[in-house]
């Protein structure tokens, strides 16, 4: 009969799922004591974004950020960027 030994854990594993723990652990505190709420902005699980504060539109000069070019060039830009990247990705895979 062959019995197979324990499999030995490596100091990086174990380190790992040490800091792994712990960072859930935080996680799962931080969401449970609501800290980092803004209790004046109570708006649920938006409250992170700036989305949901109040007169946010009127934060920026929105009249700074316009588009130069007309929209479809940065539709083509963001879609050659997404295919470059693609193709570097299988290149590097190879």
């Amino acid at each position: 009969m062959d019995v197979k030994s324990p499999r030995k854990l490596s100091a990086g594993s174990v380190a790992a799922l040490v800091v792994g723990t712990v960072v859930l652990g935080a996680a799962v505190y931080i969401m449970v004591h609501g800290l980092g709420l803004n209790p004046d902005l109570d708006f649920g699980a938006g409250a992170y974004y700036y989305a949901d504060i109040p007169d946010y539109q009127n934060t920026l000069n929105w009249d700074t950020f316009t588009a130069r070019l007309p929209f479809w060039v940065y539709v083509l830009l963001f879609l050659g960027w997404g295919a470059l990247m693609w193709r570097l990705c299988k290149r590097l895979d190879r």
